[in-house]
Formats: structure tokens, C-alpha cells, sequence
């Protein structure tokens, strides 16, 4: 079972993610459990401030060191393998599809979602393995980012989706984004279904799933493609979309 601790100031934001849809079938299923502790339970002063003005001036507050550290040292310290505990922070590597797979491999991750203008900086010199961004943009705290990243991690655990070639086939999973899907009826408001999909021709449906799943990518994402590795099929459509887009 995957141990997932929360180090946050807003414990109460996580109760309804934690107790509902994949989050709660993967308690369930015992592929996961999740802690959210309030870091300024080990604030080490009266008032339990966790913050303070910052060395040399400027603007806005900077986590204090101490109760990050405690707060980790209390959740870590029963843990049978060495946990990673993971930063949220704008200045963090962005994060990808491969990440979440990677860190879907460990027993046990730690969160700690910051506030206020930034880190002392040996929380991350010394407290973290890795500092995580969820993109190019500012949010209040690291809440809403950490909770996009377990729910992508969960996720890939065994048994958690139900069909384990959901999370194999899902966007990016493949190194490209997923191919079109329909449903029924066959056709509504005169809109068909392609034709392939209802054949019952399972080659002829993989053929033009890899097609669709590739042309989506090189309209949407096509920098996806430098990275992906392309099979021979794909490599030739490449070269096509290339001449018809030139």
C-alpha cells in the first residue's frame, strides 16, 4: 500500500478529494492511505506562527524552517522506506505523465504545500528530494496543486482504475495525446460514428486509433512528438503531416 502524507496550513481542503471517487476506491482497495497534518501543529513558538519576515527585507512572508522539519521528521519517522518528499513550488520541475509513473513506484510520498511569499531555504537544501511544479502560473498555496498530482499518481496504482489499460492508454501516457472515443447511438443530430469503429475489424480499429492518436498530437501538441518514440507507422505519418503542412 502507497502512504501518502499532506503537510498543509488547510487540512479541511483536502476532506472532500480524499473521501471521493478514485481517491476513496483506492482506501478501498488498500492501494492507498492519506494523512493531511497541519505543519502548524509543530510551530515552535506561542502563537504558532509558521512564517516570518524575511533576512535582508522584502516583501511578504517566508516559511519558517522548524515546523517543516519537525512536521516531516513526525510523519517519516515509522516509514519502512526512505519516502520522497516533494515540494510544491512554481520554481519546481513541471510535471509530466513520466513523473507521475515514477513516483507511482514508491511506498510512500510526502507533500508539503506552502503559502506566503516562498521557503526558507534549507527546507529545500536539506528537507526535500523534490520540487514539483504544476505549470507556469501562480496559485494561493500548494493544496489544489498537490491534490492534481496524487489524484494523476493514484491513479496508476494496481487495481485503483479497474482496467488497468485505462491508465496505459489515457493522454500522454504513450508519449502522445489519446485518440478520439465515441459511444452510443451510432449516430445523433445526423453525426456517424466513424465506420472502422463499428466493423468489428479489432486490426483495423488499432490501426486507426494509432492514426487518430498520432494527428491529434502533431495538431494539438506537436511538440510532443520530438520525444515520442514513434513507431514505423507513425514515422511515416510524420512525414506526411510534414509535406501537407509545408
Amino acid at each position: 500500500m502507497m502512504k501518502i502524507d499532506v503537510l498543509s496550513l488547510f487540512p479541511e481542503m483536502f476532506e472532500g478529494v480524499f473521501h471521493s471517487s478514485i481517491m476513496k476506491k483506492a482506501q478501498e482497495q488498500q492501494a492507498a492511505s492519506f494523512k493531511v497534518t497541519d505543519f502548524r501543529d509543530y510551530a515552535t513558538n506561542k502563537h504558532r506562527k509558521v512564517d516570518d519576515y524575511p533576512y535582508g527585507g522584502g516583501a511578504g512572508m517566508v516559511l519558517k524552517p522548524e515546523p517543516l522539519f519537525a512536521a516531516v521528521d513526525a510523519v517519516t519517522s515509522s516509514s519502512s522506506s526512505k519516502p520522497r518528499v516533494i515540494l510544491m513550488c512554481p520554481q519546481g520541475e513541471r510535471f509530466t505523465q513520466k513523473k507521475a509513473e515514477e513516483l507511482a513506484k514508491e511506498q510512500h510520498l510526502v507533500f508539503i504545500c506552502g503559502h506566503y511569499e516562498g521557503y526558507d531555504e534549507r527546507i529545500r537544501e536539506h528537507l526535500v528530494t523534490d520540487e514539483i511544479s504544476l505549470g507556469d502560473f501562480v496559485l494561493t498555496g500548494g493544496e489544489v496543486a498537490s491534490m492534481a498530482i496524487i489524484d494523476s499518481v493514484v491513479r496508476l496504482l494496481p487495481d485503483v482504475l479497474g482496467n488497468d489499460q485505462s491508465a496505459v492508454h489515457d493522454s500522454f501516457s504513450t508519449g502522445m495525446l489519446e485518440h478520439p472515443q465515441y459511444t452510443r447511438p451510432a449516430t445523433f443530430n445526423g453525426f456517424e460514428v466513424p465506420p472502422v469503429l463499428l466493423s468489428g475489424n479489432h486490426a483495423e480499429i488499432d490501426k486507426w486509433r494509432e492514426e487518430q492518436a498520432f494527428l491529434r498530437t502533431a495538431q494539438r501538441r506537436p511538440e510532443l512528438l520530438q520525444e515520442a518514440p514513434l513507431t514505423d507507422y507513425q514515422k511515416k505519418l510524420y512525414q506526411q503531416w510534414i509535406q501537407k503542412r509545408d
